[in-house]
């Protein structure tokens, strides 16, 4: 499903007034009746409910005058607040206010802290309240009046419904830009926005629904854009065996590259989450020391012992023998467990860059490429590399907390950079190759944030990279399983104790289903 930014949004606007010939006001008509609709349908109010709509002095506040009409037209009781004076008022905002004005219904202008003290009685006696103050072109902080607003709005109680988007949320980014309206209900208009996506603005816009304004799609067609909602029609033909005589050999065959003392968990999660994907052949290659532990733990993948270093961590001696392994194979995962042993470090990095096979790094391989520019400059959109945002973070020479920020931007610039496939693991979890779109991932809950559930990950992804999966491809089908088992889990358990082997025992079951056109889950997607 694809996702347009706040300029993407504009320029279709622009495109369809100046190029089709639609007027802006029927657009705009289109936005209200639509968001009215969607009101109506939501909320199921009463006829004589009471409604306080806040307007801005843009577009959305020309939406929110145009929805006035429509509810007053419903049997709502509505009152306006104005937030402007009525001569900041332009083209289709100011058509539309004086309609309303026309009609004899209430509006109050609070432009100031004293005016808008004054419409308290108004937001107690209402049951509902739409914010109309701003649209998705916010850019700075909120303040003044704006500020008292938003505050008056997310402390009534009251059911909230935001018009395009929560006012104060940035629609590219998801970032509050100082406060936002906190809402039950949002009505986007045309396409979700990233901001709508990614936290923490995704837990501010309610439910979300989209309204067709009327622009062609010829129109929305000229104006690319790289921002995708992963959906199940995007891998589907992943789950799907193109033949009923396969074998275990046309599945792949993964190699594992992973563990050390007292980490042996971490190659088994990642060895079972790619059977369970479904890899044919799995081998784990990990320090010989640990090679019996796993050979219990595992009984439906292989075992390769290696040789270590004293504390039971993968020797550079390994190079070779690892290469070797990889012979044949389909790709490898590298990274869980492996520990940051200087030497284990310096082996890590010469088998990213010497071996050609497709390659999943999570973990401790991520740890290995840190601070190491030049290695990054070596990979390619062959290599998976999957860091949480403290690792992304130790790769870019950042802080987790601003990588967090603007985790998008951080994602583009990566992949510019370094032109390999990159999953910046999180709620929301991105993903996205050198050219290609930029997935939001929108499966997944709390109940991931447990020990071992992103090497079941690093194993999904393998699973469906071996398969012949391109790398951007596996990577955020993988992402999309990976979430919905949780998901499917926190249905029936909640989101907390939820293991990592969990995710493990439901996830053939959900690709079942999917792969049948079915949703796995009780609550339909929205």
């Amino acid at each position: 499903m694809r996702l347009v930014t706040a300029s993407e949004m504009r320029e279709m606007d622009r495109l369809a007034i100046d190029k089709i010939g639609i007027p802006g006001i029927a657009l705009m008509e289109n936005a209200a009746g639509g968001a009215a609709r969607i009101f109506l349908e939501h909320f199921n109010p009463a006829r004589d409910s009471r409604v306080v709509i806040f307007c801005g002095k843009g577009n959305n506040g020309g939406d929110g005058f145009a929805m006035a009409r429509r509810l007053s037209g419903a049997g709502m009781k509505v009152v306006v607040i104005c937030l402007v004076q009525a001569s900041e008022l332009k083209g289709d905002a100011l058509v539309n206010s004086e309609i309303v004005e026309r009609m004899g219904l209430a509006v109050i202008q609070a432009t100031t802290p004293s005016e808008l003290t004054g419409c308290a009685e108004h937001i107690r006696e209402c049951e509902y309240v739409i914010d109309g103050i701003f649209g998705t072109g916010l850019s700075s902080d909120v303040k003044g009046i704006y500020l008292d607003a938003i505050r008056m709005i997310n402390s009534s109680g009251k059911n909230v419904m935001s018009i395009d988007i929560p006012s104060g949320l940035n629609a590219d980014n998801g970032r509050v830009m100082g406060l936002a309206v906190r809402a039950d209900l949002t009505v986007t208009f045309g396409f979700p926005k990233p901001g709508q996506m990614l936290l923490p603005g995704a837990d501010l816009v309610g439910r979300l629904h989209v309204v067709d304004i009327g622009i062609p799609k010829m129109i929305s067609d000229m104006v690319g854009s790289r921002y995708c909602i992963t959906m199940p029609d995007d891998f589907i033909d992943l789950l799907r065996e193109v033949k009923r005589d396969i074998h275990k050999g046309d599945r792949g065959h993964l190699l594992v590259i992973a563990g050390s003392t007292g980490k042996t968990g971490a190659a088994v999660m990642t060895a079972l989450g790619a059977l369970r994907a479904g890899a044919g052949l799995v081998t784990v290659g990990t320090p010989a020391s640990l090679n019996s532990i796993l050979e219990v733990k595992l009984t439906e993948a292989m075992t390769s012992p290696l040789p270590e270093t004293s504390d039971g961590a993968l020797s550079i001696r390994a190079k070779d023998r690892i290469l070797r392994l990889a012979e044949g194979k389909s790709a490898i995962a590298i990274g869980p467990g492996l520990s940051t042993n200087p030497e284990t470090t310096r082996l890590v990095r010469e088998i990213a860059t010497e071996c050609d096979l497709p390659m999943v790094i999570d973990a401790d391989g991520l740890n290995a490429l840190a601070g190491e520019p030049g290695i990054l400059n070596r990979l390619d959109g062959k290599k998976i590399l999957t860091p949480h945002p403290g690792e992304m973070g130790r790769l870019t020479g950042l802080e987790g907390r601003d990588i967090q920020l603007d985790r998008i931007g951080s994602a583009e610039r990566f992949i510019e950079q370094y032109k390999c496939c990159l999953v910046l693991k999180g709620a929301r979890t991105i993903t996205s190759s050198y050219g290609e779109k930029i997935y939001l991932n929108p499966t997944g809950n709390p109940a991931l944030s447990s020990g071992g559930s992103g090497d079941v990950l690093t194993g999904i992804v393998s699973g469906l990279l071996i398969r012949g999966a391109p790398a951007l491809k596996a990577a955020f089908a993988g992402v999309y399983l990976h979430g919905l088992a949780a998901d499917l889990l926190a249905e029936g358990m909640g989101e907390t104790g939820v293991l990592a082997g969990d995710l493990l025992n439901v996830l053939p079951g959900l690709m079942e289903t999917l792969r049948k056109g079915e949703w796995p889950l009780k609550k339909a997607p929205s």
